[in-house]
């Protein structure tokens, strides 16, 4: 069953196409100008717009463009009984899908109804399986913040430049770093990531420069490291802050000579890799504590890009939760789900300390909880305080683990569940830092990491 807007200024008109498609099982609703038509589409979703081409005020031309200026891709069928060839040519060049003459004939109009709905919902699954191919270099948002980070990204990709990535976790690191790469030149070579801050020390070297066999305990073939991998296209060394000052000294020298020697080997290997990093971490203040070689720093700092928290571009929020709605709907089979007014307004509120990542957790959370189409603020406020066990910003960890007391079955279920909201709770009173967490807590940072990837923390 499709839902249907019909725009004419004549309500006879409107009631007499709605019956019709009343009876081919198809909801509609009505709007007498384009100007409440515009309102419906901001409120709800549709599947086709049947608009009156000729009416006073805003026309049917003028209904399409602004249609598609709002990056709505509805279908579009223009309706007119003035019949003249050139107002359909005009309107199909513009966008219409399709053009109907009034008085109509039943089944004329059923049958162009019935192949807009088609063509829309083919388009839709096209763009639902190109969002599942591309969508992780789709930077969404319509502050003023994130214009001007896409603006950077635009200019430094057109170079070779290396290009320091800093913020918070969960604001988009790796994502400015992919579409660096996605609009350089080098895009249809690899795009290589490396997480320094999940690499045990003992590990990060063989990782980054390849070994040859013998070079240690269990090598015993040739590998290549992740600055070969990465040959002609863009190394990404996410947490670089992270990295251990021996491994530091080497990747400045890699940096400086263009060519890596593997761990064991003796000839040197030519790499082409543009290298992009990223950090949450202040280093100017580590390398006043000696915790980060300046050398290198001013090596990768060739191009800064500051990638905003999301308390710091609240207009971004409801856009961004309707995308993840959208897709998570979408890709799950689940019914389309819309955000009430309410709903957004409460979320653009919250402070977002685990930033975009954070909001998408929620957003999927409630699309999975949702019982009906309208997601309104109850809904919002309900899932943001968090279910028992499970305790948010928004409620305090005390009456928490009372309620796991209560509701875990099992000591297994009670540890598991507790080991989780203390680990969550140490990861928020350090802003997202896993690496001062891990110190803190006496835990070697890459255990730290399968703890977190054990409980989905991100």
């Amino acid at each position: 069953m499709s839902r249907i807007l019909i725009v004419d200024d004549e309500e006879p008109i409107r009631k007499t196409v709605a019956q019709t498609l009343a009876g081919e099982k198809h909801e509609s609703a009505g709007a007498a100008t384009g100007r409440e038509a515009l309102e419906k589409l901001d409120g709800e979703s549709f599947d086709l717009v049947l608009s009156d081409l000729k009416r006073p005020g805003m026309d049917g031309l003028e209904l399409l463009a602004a249609i598609r200026d709002k990056g709505l891709d509805v279908p579009v069928v223009m309706m007119s009984g003035h019949g003249a060839v050139e107002d359909a040519v005009l309107a199909t060049k513009r966008g219409a899908l399709d053009f109907i003459q009034k008085p109509f004939d039943r089944d004329r109009l059923l049958l162009a109804v019935r192949n807009a709905v088609a063509h829309g919902k083919l388009a839709a699954d096209n763009r639902a399986l190109h969002t599942r191919v591309v969508g992780r270099t789709k930077m969404i948002g319509v502050s003023e913040a994130i214009k001007d980070v896409r603006a950077l990204i635009t200019r430094v990709a057109a170079t070779d430049a290396r290009v320091l990535i800093l913020g918070e976790n969960g604001s988009g690191k790796e994502l400015v770093a992919r579409m660096i790469h996605e609009a350089s030149s080098r895009a249809e070579r690899p795009f290589v990531d490396v997480n320094c801050a999940a690499l045990p020390d003992t590990l990060i070297e063989s990782e980054l420069f390849g070994y040859e066999p013998g070079a240690f305990t269990g090598a015993n073939k040739s590998v290549a490291g992740k600055f070969e991998q990465a040959k002609g296209g863009t190394l990404f060394l996410d947490e670089i802050g992270d990295m251990p000052l021996a491994a530091q000294a080497k990747v400045l020298r890699v940096l400086e000579e263009r060519q890596v020697r593997r761990l064991g080997g003796q000839k040197t290997v030519q790499v082409d890799a543009r290298v992009v990093a990223a950090t949450n971490r202040d280093l100017p203040a580590m390398i006043a504590e000696a915790k980060f070689r300046e050398d290198l720093y001013y090596r990768l700092n060739v191009f800064p890009i500051r990638v905003p928290p999301l308390r710091e571009r609240k207009a971004d929020v409801p856009v961004l939760a309707r995308s993840f709605l959208a897709e998570f709907c979408s890709s799950n089979g689940l019914p389309a789900r819309r955000l009430e007014e309410g709903s957004e307004t409460r979320l653009a509120g919250h402070a977002w300390p685990g930033n975009v990542r954070e909001l998408k957790n929620m957003v999927e959370r409630l699309a999975i909880l949702a019982d009906r189409d309208q997601i309104t603020e109850a809904d919002v406020a309900k899932v943001m305080s968090g279910p028992a066990g499970a305790p948010s910003a928004e409620k305090p960890a005390g009456g928490a683990v009372a309620d796991l007391i209560v509701t875990c079955r099992t000591y297994e279920a009670f540890k598991e569940a507790s080991e989780r909201m203390f680990l969550e709770a140490r990861l928020r009173a350090n802003d997202g830092n896993v690496s001062k967490t891990a110190e803190e807590l006496d835990m070697p940072r890459s255990n730290f990491y399968k703890k977190m990837e054990k409980y989905g923390l991100k």
